[in-house]
């Protein structure tokens, strides 16, 4: 399979005539299209902040809150949909040549699990996808070299929703090519699966980085959850842990079950925001790894 100059332009122009179709159309096949699912979803998480703030000192518009907002929108859009979805036809093009190797051929699966009911393909994709993105998280954090692009998802001051996709753009490559293009071949999942995951897996993601005091009870030991994702984001991190903790995207269970989980205390009660004065939350230290809910100015 070879790609020309011209395919990629062409791509390239396709994705940006695309976008500008996703803004203008909001419904789009009767549904509402992810641009607009972003902005309901970021509004209705902001309103439970405003309406049951856990740290009650954090303002509405909390430091920073604009510029998570520009990250919010520039890496889920504009670089997400304009430039590495373009992109994608390479790294389609790609795991086609390896598969190859391994007696693959175009049209067909390593395992085939397309035959299946599409509710169970939407679970088996969104546990495997998960999985791969928790492995993921997981190296970010060791490889020093990941670090330097990963801590900028780290620099939050103040947690809020938009964190959520305050990240480096680079951070796309990790995560998506084997997340979606590379589960789609090889198990023959359908593509319609992966975007009903994406949108589970952003208003999850919203919800672990607002400032709500939730752990949905007996449910935190299988879904990540903001009382739980607040210590990944730790400028202190305990000797146990000396890489970082609860790296778990959407789901919990893979911290609990590979030991990297870590919760040292529950509620408000034991954690006290209070002091807001003295209260510096989620600096980043430059070159380190280490972050941490509590330390002075």
């Amino acid at each position: 399979m070879s790609i020309s100059f011209d395919d990629i332009l062409n791509t390239y122009q396709s994705a940006a005539n695309g976008l500008w179709r996703t803004i203008t159309h909001p419904i789009a096949h009767g549904k509402l299209n992810l641009f607009y699912f972003l902005i309901v979803i970021s509004l209705l998480v902001w309103v439970l902040e405003i309406a049951m703030p856990w740290r009650k000192n954090q303002k509405a518009i909390r430091k920073d809150f604009w510029l998570d907002t520009f990250y919010m929108f520039f890496n889920f859009f504009l670089y997400r949909v304009v430039f590495f979805a373009a992109f994608v036809k390479l790294i389609y093009a790609g795991f086609l040549f390896v598969l190859t190797k391994f007696g693959y051929s175009e049209g067909s699966h390593l395992i085939d699990l397309s035959q299946l009911n599409w509710v169970l393909q939407l679970v088996i994709f969104f546990f495997v996808a998960d999985f791969i993105q928790w492995g993921v998280h997981v190296v970010l954090h060791r490889v020093p070299f990941f670090w330097k692009f990963h801590k900028v998802h780290h620099s939050v001051k103040e947690m809020g929703f938009a964190a959520h996709l305050r990240y480096h753009f680079l951070e796309t490559f990790a995560y998506e090519p084997m997340k979606y293009v590379g589960l789609s071949l090889i198990f023959g999942f359908d593509l319609q699966n992966a975007f009903i995951v994406y949108y589970l897996t952003v208003l999850i993601g919203h919800l672990n980085h607002a400032n709500l005091g939730w752990d949905y009870g007996v449910l935190k030991y299988f879904f990540n959850n903001p009382k739980m994702h607040i210590w990944h984001h730790a400028k202190h991190l305990p000797e146990s842990h000396p890489h970082g903790m609860n790296f778990g995207i959407s789901l919990s269970i893979w911290d609990y079950i590979f030991k990297t989980n870590y919760i040292p205390v529950q509620g408000k009660k034991e954690i006290d925001y209070s002091n807001t004065d003295s209260f510096v939350i989620f600096m980043c230290v430059e070159g380190n790894a280490t972050i941490s809910i509590f330390g002075n100015k």
